[in-house]
């Protein structure tokens, strides 16, 4: 499958979220602090990379996660509003990188880079389902 021509580098989405109790690593089971846990920014990273490509692929495509590597260098409190960013900055084939960030109004919370592939949905089911 070649990727459609209209997913480049340089596209882009930001998100907002809000931290809620649902949010922290103690919900996620991933410590034990109420504060927003890893898991939840690498998800909400790997849904503004969705974002950012989800109206440039061809009909039956979709992108699945292959890589991640973020690094979480500030803690932020339940109510905290975050800014995820991500943009296409390499596109290689089916695979594509992207740069992203979460933020809040002290500045930096998490940065790294996200690898998704592009594939065709229902092959992609398929192989799941084997």
């Amino acid at each position: 499958m070649v990727p459609p021509m209209s997913v480049d580098a340089g596209l882009a989405a930001r998100i907002e979220r809000q931290v809620t109790d649902l949010d922290t690593a103690v919900a996620l089971g991933s410590g034990d602090v109420e504060v927003l846990s890893t898991p939840r920014v690498l998800a909400w990273a790997e849904a503004a990379c969705v974002e950012a490509i989800s109206e440039h692929m061809d009909q039956g495509q979709t992108s699945v996660g292959m890589r991640m590597q973020i690094d979480h260098v500030q803690p932020a409190a339940v109510g905290s509003h975050i800014t995820i960013t991500a943009a296409v900055e390499r596109v290689e084939g089916r695979r594509l990188t992207f740069a992203v960030e979460a933020s809040d109004h002290r500045g930096v919370i998490a940065s790294g880079r996200v690898v998704r592939v592009l594939v065709d949905r229902d092959r992609f089911l398929e192989r799941a389902n084997e």
